[in-house]
């Protein structure tokens, strides 16, 4: 079955307190507990679902962002989470990003907003696609899923935690998705033929 994605990653905060799914595991202590360095975590990726972004792959992009050690403070764990419908990532308040396994037939359904928002970074990529009645039918290899989660999803949840880590209290984000797109989208044109050269692969020229 095709999944249709209007994508959602609103940071998770509610009443004070950090929301998390009922499914997440503690595989450590980085839900409770400040760490000294970043976790990288793995869930199982649910039925229907597939991590085809791992470990060792957000290991060797994290070496390649510029100012990490700026952006990066304060958080505890990357964690590659199980799949669901309509998710591809989020950011919860107490320093987790999480992104979502990807459907294991790897082609997928985006909503016309998303799709036009994203369109440039879908071409970029060579990423297939074609204009149905309310939606996208695209295409997706397994280099260009990687490099979609890593490129823009991570990255745009590390934008969410960074606005947080900038704000006085460091409770909430204070300049919210149009803060988190912006920096997805500037980092990544900075990154881009860094990143081609560390993952050995080249998208789509014009």
């Amino acid at each position: 079955m095709r999944k249709r994605i209007n994508r959602k990653t609103t940071p998770k905060v509610a009443g004070g307190k950090p929301l998390r799914k009922n499914n997440h595991k503690v595989t450590s202590n980085y839900w409770n507990t400040t760490q000294d360095e970043v976790q990288i975590d793995s869930e199982k990726p649910g039925k229907g679902y597939k991590h085809f972004l791992k470990k060792r792959d957000i290991l060797k992009f994290i070496e390649i962002i510029p100012n990490w050690e700026l952006y990066s403070k304060g958080l505890d764990a990357i964690v590659l989470e199980s799949g669901e419908p309509g998710h591809d990532g989020v950011y919860y308040h107490i320093g987790v990003i999480c992104i979502s396994a990807w459907p294991k037939e790897m082609d997928i359904e985006f909503s016309k907003s998303y799709f036009k928002d994203h369109e440039d970074l879908f071409k970029r990529l060579g990423v297939k696609s074609k204009e149905e009645d309310d939606y996208y039918f695209c295409e997706f290899n397994e280099d260009q899923i990687k490099a979609y989660q890593l490129l823009h999803i991570l990255l745009h949840e590390l934008g969410h935690h960074y606005d947080r880590m900038k704000t006085k209290s460091k409770h909430s984000t204070a300049r919210g998705e149009k803060f988190a797109e912006d920096f997805a989208f500037e980092n990544e044109e900075k990154m881009w033929n860094k990143y081609e050269e560390t993952f050995n692969v080249v998208f789509y020229k014009e």
